[in-house]
C-alpha cells in the first residue's frame, strides 16, 4: 500500500501525510512540481521528527511516476484516485495490498489526463453543501479503510495483548 501526492500545494498537508505514512508503515510518493519549495526544513516543521521514520520517493513529473511504477509492479499496483468526481464510495471498493492511493492538489485536484490514466476513482461520501474534505484527512480516512481491508495495519504486540486481557475486540 502506498500514498502518492500529485503536485501538493501545501507543506503542512504534505508533512501530515508523511507523518501518517511513518505511523502506519506506508511509503509515500511525491509527484512534482510541488506548490512550495520542497525541503526538509519546510517539511520538518509539519512532519516533526517523523521524517526519519517515513520512506518517501520524489518523482520529477507524473510521467516519471508512471514509468517508475510500471518498472516496479510488485510495489505499485492499481492507481486509485481519491476525487470528488466519482460515484464510487471508497467504502464499497475492494482494496488490494499493493494499491497506490493517489491524492490531488489541494487547489485543483488532478487534471483530466491523470483521471484517464488511473485504474479506479473513489469518492468520500459527504453532504451536498460541502465542496471537499482536507486532503490529509481524506488520505487518513481512505488509507485506514484500505489497511483494514488488507490487514496491513502495523500492530504492536503489547497493544494486542492488552486488548486480549481486557476484553476489547
Amino acid at each position: 500500500m502506498r500514498l502518492a501526492l500529485f503536485q501538493p500545494d501545501m507543506p503542512q498537508n504534505t508533512g501530515t501525510m508523511l507523518r501518517l505514512g511513518a505511523c502506519v508503515n506506508v511509503e509515500v510518493d511525491i509527484i512534482e512540481p510541488c506548490g512550495f519549495v520542497f525541503s526538509e526544513h519546510a517539511l520538518r516543521r509539519y512532519g516533526m521528527d517523523y521524517l526519519e521514520l517515513v520512506k518517501y520517493r520524489r518523482h520529477n513529473s507524473w510521467e516519471d511516476f508512471l514509468e517508475f511504477a510500471k518498472s516496479h509492479p510488485d510495489e505499485y499496483g492499481r492507481i486509485v484516485l481519491l476525487t470528488t468526481k466519482s460515484q464510487v464510495p471508497y467504502t464499497e471498493f475492494e482494496f488490494k495490498p499493493n494499491d497506490v492511493l493517489l491524492l490531488g492538489r489541494e487547489s485543483a485536484g488532478v487534471p483530466e489526463t491523470v483521471h484517464k490514466k488511473v485504474d479506479a476513482r473513489l469518492v468520500i461520501p459527504m453532504t451536498e453543501v460541502a465542496r471537499s474534505i482536507n486532503v490529509a484527512v481524506s488520505a487518513t480516512m481512505v488509507l485506514g479503510e484500505a489497511l483494514r481491508q488488507t490487514n496491513l495495519f502495523p500492530i504492536k504486540n503489547n497493544f494486542c495483548q492488552n486488548q486480549k486481557n481486557t476484553g476489547f475486540k
